[in-house]
C-alpha cells in the first residue's frame, strides 16, 4: 500500500513521532547514531520542499486532508541550499518565496498555519536586513489564523517596518516578543529634557496601535536593547489594551519607563517576571503584593531586583495565595529589617499553595537561613521542589529529603571540571556545575560521619557493631533538593533571554540532518542533494516563567 493511502490518523501519529524524533533526537535503530536514524523521506514533510517542487509545474494540485494537517507548524532551519540560491539569483529567502507562492495559490493550506519559524535574521547589511523583514512580513499576511512568529525576533526602534505592521493585524496571534532598541530622535531629545515625552505623539500612537487586534495575545515580553525607551504611560495603556494577557516579562528597562508606579498599574496576570529593572523597589513590591491585579498570579520571578528587606518578599508570599512557583535571584541577601527584629518568629516566610522555589542569593546573609527555618516551621506545606544553587552552608539541602547523588554524569565534560575547588569557602559560584560539586561533597561528609551506631550483646558481650551511615537531609521531608537547568546542557540554573535570542547554531549542522541514509542511492547526486541544517530546539516562552 502506497503512502498515500495511509490512514490520516496514522498519519498524524506518524508526523507527531518523527516532529519528536527531530527535535529531540534518541537511538533507535541498531547501528545507526543519532545524526543518521532512518526517517523515510515522505514522512518528514517540510511545505517548503513540497513549494519548491511544485515550482516547476504550471498546473497546482488540490491539497489533501493529508497536506492541510501537515501545514499547522511550518519551521524553515538554516541557510538556503546553493542550488536554490543559484537557481532563483537570490542570497537567501528562497524557500519563504516558494513557501509565500504555495500560499497565496492555496488559501485553505493558508488558513491551516499556526506556527512560523523563518531562519534568523544574518548581519548582510542593512538593506538586506530591510527585504528580509519584508519577505518575512509577506509569508505572515499570507497566513490569515497565525498564532506563533517563532525564532525570529528583529529590533523595533520605533520606525515603521512591514514585518511589525503585519503581525499586527493578525487577530489570533497569541505571544509576542518586543526587543525595544534606540532611536536616534528620541537619543537626540534625551539629551534636552527629561521624561516623559522623549517619545513623541507619532511614535506612542503607531506603538499602541499594534495591539489594538490583539485580542488573543496571551504571552507578552517586553526587553529593552541598547538602551531601548518605552514610557510609562506607554507601558500602562499598550498593556491594558490586550484583554487576554495571562503572562508578561519585563526587563532591562529603565528607571524613568518602568517603576513603583508602572507596577501597580499591571493588569491582572496569571505569570509574571520582572527582571533587572532599577525603578522597582522593595516598598513598591510590598505595595504590588495588596493590588487587585497581583492576586491571581501563579508564577512570579524576580531576577536582579536588588530587594533590600525580607519583609517585600513576605509580603508577596502571604498575599499572594494563588502563587505556585517562585524565583528570586539577586546578589545582595534580603535582611529583616532592625525595627522588626524585636517581632519576627519562624515562619518568616509562607506560603499555603506554594510548589516550587527556585531561590538564589549570591552573597551570603541570613536569607538562606530564615527560608530554611520558615520550612522547618512548617510554612510551605506544599512545597515540593526547592533549587539553590548559591546554598553556601547547605542550609537549604539539610531540609529537603536526601539524596544519594547529585551531581550528574555529564558534569566531568564541564569545562570546569578538575579546576574548581569546592573545598574553598570563599567561592560562591553561580554554576550549577559548582552548586552540585559543592552538594555532593556535604553528601559525601555526611555520608562519612556515622548517624548511629547498632550494638549487639549476648550475655554482655560484644558480638556485633554496625554504624549507618549518615545522610544530608531531613527524613520525611517532601521536598525534593534540585540543581537542574530549565535548558537542558546548560550550566545556568534559569533560562534567560539570551537563550531565546540565541541562533548561531542554526548555521551549524554539527547536531542537524546530514541525509547520509540517503547517500547509498545507486543513482548518487543525481537522485539526493541535501543542504546540511542545524536541528532546531524550540523554547516555549512559558519555560521562563
Amino acid at each position: 500500500m502506497g503512502f498515500s493511502r495511509v490512514p490520516i490518523a496514522i498519519v498524524s501519529v506518524l508526523r507527531l513521532f518523527t516532529r519528536v524524533l527531530d527535535t529531540y533526537p534518541i537511538n533507535l535503530f541498531d547501528g545507526f547514531t543519532e545524526s543518521t536514524t532512518p526517517i523515510p523521506a515522505e514522512l518528514y514533510f517540510h511545505p517548503a520542499k513540497v513549494a519548491l517542487n511544485r515550482s516547476s509545474s504550471s498546473r497546482v494540485p488540490t491539497p489533501t486532508p493529508r497536506d492541510i494537517r501537515m501545514y499547522e507548524r511550518i519551521h524553515i532551519v538554516g541557510n538556503d541550499s546553493p542550488l536554490q540560491t543559484k537557481k532563483f539569483k537570490m542570497k537567501s529567502g528562497v524557500r519563504l518565496k516558494l513557501l509565500r507562492r504555495t500560499l497565496r495559490e492555496r488559501r485553505t493550506l493558508a488558513q491551516t498555519v499556526r506556527e512560523l519559524k523563518v531562519p534568523r535574521l544574518q548581519s548582510d547589511g542593512e538593506a538586506e536586513e530591510t527585504r528580509t523583514l519584508d519577505l518575512v512580513a509577506s509569508v505572515v499576511m499570507s497566513c490569515p489564523n497565525l498564532e506563533k512568529l517563532v525564532g525570529f525576533y528583529p529590533m523595533y526602534d520605533h520606525n515603521f517596518d512591514r514585518l511589525t505592521h503585519a503581525l499586527s493585524t493578525r487577530s489570533r496571534l497569541t505571544e509576542h516578543v518586543w526587543l525595544i532598541g534606540d532611536n536616534s530622535a528620541i537619543t537626540q531629545r534625551s539629551s534636552k529634557q527629561l521624561p516623559p515625552g522623549l517619545m513623541d505623539m507619532e511614535q506612542v500612537q503607531q506603538f499602541l496601535h499594534y495591539h489594538d487586534s490583539w485580542s488573543s495575545l496571551a504571552t507578552l515580553f517586553l526587553n529593552s536593547q541598547k538602551q531601548g525607551v518605552l514610557e510609562r504611560d506607554v507601558f500602562i495603556q499598550a498593556l491594558h489594551r490586550l484583554p487576554a494577557l495571562q503572562h508578561l516579562y519585563i526587563s532591562s528597562f529603565d528607571v524613568d519607563d518602568f517603576d513603583d508606579v508602572t507596577l501597580q498599574s499591571l493588569p491582572p496576570l496569571l505569570s509574571l517576571r520582572l527582571q533587572d529593572l532599577e525603578g522597582v523597589t522593595f516598598w513598591g513590591l510590598s505595595e504590588f503584593s495588596r493590588a487587585r491585579s497581583a492576586k491571581c498570579i501563579r508564577r512570579l520571578s524576580l531576577i536582579n531586583l536588588d530587594i533590600t528587606y525580607l519583609s517585600a518578599i513576605s509580603n508577596l508570599l502571604l498575599h499572594l495565595r494563588d502563587l505556585q512557583r517562585f524565583t528570586l535571584v539577586q546578589e545582595s541577601s534580603p535582611e529583616v529589617a532592625a525595627g522588626d527584629l524585636v517581632f519576627v518568629f519562624p515562619p518568616i516566610v509562607a506560603s499555603q499553595e506554594l510548589q516550587y522555589i527556585h531561590w538564589d542569593i549570591q552573597s551570603p546573609g541570613s536569607a538562606n537561613q530564615n527560608l530554611a527555618q520558615s520550612i522547618q516551621a512548617g510554612g510551605f506545606p506544599k512545597l515540593r521542589t526547592l533549587r539553590a544553587p548559591s546554598d553556601h552552608e547547605g542550609l537549604l539541602q539539610m531540609v529537603c529529603r536526601p539524596r544519594a547523588q547529585i551531581v550528574l554524569p555529564s558534569d566531568k565534560y564541564s569545562k570546569a571540571y578538575g579546576s574548581l575547588d569546592v573545598a574553598d569557602s570563599k567561592l560562591h559560584s553561580r554554576t550549577l556545575f559548582a552548586a552540585r560539586q559543592r552538594a555532593q561533597k556535604r553528601i559525601n561528609e555526611a555520608r562519612n560521619t556515622p548517624s548511629f551506631r547498632v550494638i549487639i550483646e549476648e550475655d554482655g558481650v560484644v558480638q556485633e557493631v554496625f554504624d549507618i551511615e549518615g545522610y544530608m537531609g531531613t527524613i520525611g521531608s517532601r521536598i525534593t533538593y534540585s540543581l537542574d537547568s530549565d535548558v537542558p546542557g546548560s550550566d545556568n540554573a534559569l533560562i534567560d533571554f539570551p537563550d531565546l535570542l540565541s541562533g548561531s547554531k542554526e548555521v551549524s549542522p554539527r547536531d542537524g540532518c546530514t541525509g547520509l541514509w540517503n547517500a547509498s542511492h545507486h543513482a548518487g547526486k543525481r537522485w539526493w542533494n541535501h543542504t546540511e541544517r542545524h536541528r532546531y530546539h524550540p523554547v516555549d516562552l512559558h519555560r521562563f516563567f
